[in-house]
This record gives C-alpha cells, sequence and structure tokens, in this order.
C-alpha cells in the first residue's frame, strides 16, 4: 500500500464487494467522497486530500477492480460502479455528502445523483462530458482507442502499454512521475481495463446515443470542470446547461484531462466555497 501521511485505510464489505477506501479527517466533519476514474486509484487524490483532511472527513474509495479493491469478473457497468460507491457511504454510515468524481468517477458521480439526490449536498465532477452532451462524429472517434482495449484476446494483450499512455497522455510539461506512474499502471489489471471498456461499448454507448438519460432531471447542485485542452471534452460549452438548471459548466485554460492532478487547488477551493 502506498502511504499518505494522516491517511488511514479500511477495507469494507461495500454491497457485497470487498472495497479499499483512503479516509482521512474527523469523522465527525462534513463528509466528502472523492472518486478516481480510470485507469487510477485514490491516490489519484494526493494532493487534495491533505488540503481537506483538516476540515472534512474525507472518504476516497478505489472503483471496483482498481487500486486495492476487489477485482471481480463483472460488475463493470457504470450504474453499478455507482451502487458500489453508495454502498460505500452505507458502509461507513454516511447518508449525505459533497462527491467529487474525476473521468468515471465523475461519471458515476451523475448516475448516483440521479438515482439517489437526496445523499449529496453538491457535486464537482472533473473531465468528463455531462449526460446531456448531444453526440458528436468527432467525440465518438476520438473513443476509438477503447476499441482496442475492450477486446477479449487483443485487449489483455495491449492494455498494460496503453495504460501508461493514457496516464501520460496530455499531461504537456508535467509528466506523471515514474513512481506514481506504477502506483496507478501495477494496480489495475489488464481484465479490468477489458472489462470497463466492454461493458461501456457492448451495453452502455447505444443507449446513451439514444438519449438514455435525456429526460432526467439532475436535482443536485453541480459543477462540471472541463480542461481546455481536453480533446474528449473540447467543445462543450461553459456556463449553464439547457434543460438542467443545477449544472454549470467551467472550462479551465492551460489544462487537459489530469485535473485532481493538475489543478488540485482549484478542486480544494471549490469544495470550500471559496470559488463562485
Amino acid at each position: 500500500m502506498v502511504e499518505l501521511p494522516g491517511v488511514r485505510h479500511e477495507y469494507l464489505d461495500a454491497g457485497g464487494l470487498r472495497t479499499h477506501v483512503a479516509l482521512a479527517g474527523p469523522e465527525d466533519a462534513p463528509p466528502v467522497v472523492l472518486v478516481h476514474g480510470w485507469p487510477q486509484s485514490w491516490w489519484t487524490w494526493r494532493t487534495v486530500i491533505p488540503a481537506l483532511a483538516g476540515d472534512y472527513r474525507v472518504i476516497a474509495p478505489d472503483l471496483r477492480g482498481h487500486g486495492w479493491s476487489e477485482a471481480p469478473a463483472a460488475g463493470y457497468e457504470k450504474e453499478q460502479l455507482a451502487s458500489d460507491v453508495l454502498a460505500v457511504l452505507d458502509a461507513l454510515g454516511v447518508e449525505r455528502a459533497t462527491w467529487v468524481g474525476h473521468d468515471w468517477g465523475g461519471w458515476i458521480g451523475f448516475i448516483a445523483a440521479l438515482r439517489a439526490p437526496g445523499r449529496f449536498e453538491r457535486m464537482l465532477e472533473l473531465g468528463i462530458p455531462h449526460p446531456w452532451v448531444p453526440p458528436h462524429p468527432r467525440r465518438l472517434a476520438l473513443l476509438a482507442y477503447q476499441g482496442p482495449i475492450s477486446l477479449p484476446f487483443i485487449g489483455p494483450r495491449v492494455a498494460p502499454a496503453m495504460v501508461r499512455a493514457v496516464l501520460q497522455a496530455g499531461r504537456g510539461s508535467e509528466r506523471l512521475a515514474p513512481d506514481d506512474l506504477a502506483v496507478f499502471a501495477d494496480h489495475v489489471p489488464a481484465a479490468v481495463t477489458v472489462a470497463m471498456y466492454r461493458t461501456f461499448l457492448t451495453r452502455e454507448v447505444l443507449p446513451l446515443a439514444r438519449g438514455r438519460y435525456a429526460d432526467e432531471l439532475l436535482q443536485v447542485p453541480t459543477r462540471l470542470f472541463l480542461g481546455a485542452r481536453d480533446l474528449v471534452t473540447r467543445g462543450i460549452a461553459p456556463g449553464p446547461v439547457a434543460g438542467q438548471p443545477m449544472l454549470e459548466v467551467e472550462v479551465l485554460e492551460q489544462v487537459a484531462h489530469w485535473l485532481p492532478e493538475q489543478r488540485p487547488q482549484k478542486i480544494v477551493e471549490w469544495i470550500r466555497g471559496d470559488t463562485a
């Protein structure tokens, strides 16, 4: 286990899944749940956690198959991942929290908020299109890399190199340190990478294209931070989202996808209410 001062580690039975959770801060403080994406783990928040631990109850789970959580063969539907995190909150006795999610952690945050809005004070989502973005051929084309890593025979062979390449993509001169790269890459099994994207491409992308969440109304106050240089989210307009009065998009300049690591202070300011 990689260690961070002030962080304690627990393994919870979260809906039947043995889930690793990194915890910091007083248990009676306002809870903030930090949810990473692929191909990372709780270590994504290594700069954010110390800045919050004095005043917040910080809860940073490893998603199913990532980091130090159990990696079953199935259950990588994003609806299930949302259920997993809700089960973590249940296991910890947390009735209501602030959710901060990056990448798939942001996407499943939207799912969790639509399903159980009463569980969340507010949400900050990072580096992921929101569910009401109209399908666009250019954006779909950028997902072409998911094809090879989703294949049952090719995927396990190409996944390890793909993970390392993706983790360094779009960082500019702020390259991920070799030790941090290893923490992430060594704790995402190839089979989990295949399952995450095979599930998405074979079961989820078509319903999304058909408007799976088009008629859903977000009831949790939510801010979405996008990097101006992130190719997958580029073109999503900043400001209010039509038909979703609780959702506001903000585009951060001079950064791409890796906002928790490259813009941690911006995230901390939002949590603390120091930013509009």
